[in-house]
């Protein structure tokens, strides 16, 4: 072989590696997601899809550099737990955790894995943060709602009917942060003119008997607050709220399409945008002590006339203009 070709074949035998190196695709990443309800409820599914799709514009595609690891909890508490610890024996990169008793199982479970909570109103109440600005451990993620709204929800269900005088505040403790709510709520009561009734509940027969306590009251409304339990049985309260007729403000989109009166709440799609946004900036290196927890981004108020209507409501104007979506 003459020398000439001998060098030129050794020189692309030596480069041969390097360039087939450039062309391998990145290392694949984890994503786990565990998530509070159930996988067929049409609201998971349309945060799922929304998370996915914020993550393919970031660059990330299943199938190609990650891999995402899901788990339902179907709202039970009890099998959070086992989920929690399924995942995290999994070491994936990063875990998104849905809903305050799904962080607090992660949390028991990890303290070094990266977590992006979501559907969580009090992390710090819940010794899942330091702070909001400085998160300063392994969890950062979306706040769900700041402290000060159930000002608003009662404020709103003053507005829609205004002899409202006393409410009950509905939701399980062991799926919401219930404390946190009712002390905002006590604090805004007085100056709208309403007593406010703890109503804990656990199950159906709970929730059956806080609506016929309501239904004895005069002048007696309901705020069914932002919760993993009321939601999964949201055709109950809100029949049972259509038999009693009671006047009921809830905090999510999916009650007033089931027949509810009215809601305010966050877009949960919007947050698990959000919450690829944190996925994508942890998966490139950032610690999650270095993400301020994000703030909602977006409300809606939501108002089923129909509703309004069997209930003998005529809804203000002020409330029909401000609304994002009416149900007629």
């Amino acid at each position: 072989m003459k020398r000439r070709v001998f060098i030129t074949l050794l020189g692309g035998a030596a480069a041969w590696p390097i360039a087939a190196g450039a062309q391998q695709p990145e290392r694949t990443r984890s994503i786990g997601v565990l998530m509070g309800f159930t996988q067929s409820d049409a609201e998971t599914t349309a945060r799922i899809v929304k998370f996915r799709h914020e993550l393919a514009k970031l660059g990330w595609r299943e199938g190609y550099n990650i891999r995402i690891e899901w788990r339902f909890g179907g709202g039970s508490p009890d099998r959070f737990a086992a989920l929690a610890k399924e995942l995290v024996a999994q070491q994936p990169d990063v875990i998104v955790g849905h809903t305050t008793p799904v962080v607090a199982a992660l949390h028991r479970e990890t303290r070094t894995i990266p977590v992006v909570f979501v559907t969580v109103s009090d992390p710090i109440g819940s010794g899942f943060i330091a702070n909001l600005a400085r998160p300063g451990r392994n969890f950062t993620g979306v706040l769900h709602y700041e402290e000060g709204i159930p000002g608003k929800w009662l404020a709103l269900l003053k507005e829609i009917a205004p002899n409202i005088a006393r409410v009950a505040l509905l939701a399980n403790p062991r799926t919401t942060a219930y404390d946190y709510f009712m002390r905002s709520a006590q604090a805004a009561a007085p100056s709208l003119g309403v007593e406010l009734s703890a109503s804990p509940v656990v199950d159906a027969s709970d929730i059956e008997r806080v609506m016929e306590s309501l239904a004895r009251m005069s002048n007696g409304g309901l705020v069914s607050l932002p919760d993993a339990t009321t939601l999964l049985h949201r055709d109950l309260i809100i029949a049972q709220a259509a038999k009693h007729r009671v006047v009921a403000v809830y905090t999510a989109r999916e009650f007033v399409v089931a027949g509810g009166l009215m809601s305010y709440g966050t877009s949960q799609v919007e947050m698990f945008g959000q919450t690829a946004s944190y996925v994508d900036r942890i998966l490139r290196g950032t610690h999650p002590a270095e993400l301020p927890v994000q703030a909602p981004t977006r409300y809606e108020t939501i108002l089923n006339l129909k509703t309004a209507k069997a209930l003998g409501i005529e809804v203000p104007s002020s409330l029909l203009v401000r609304a994002d979506e009416v149900i007629e």
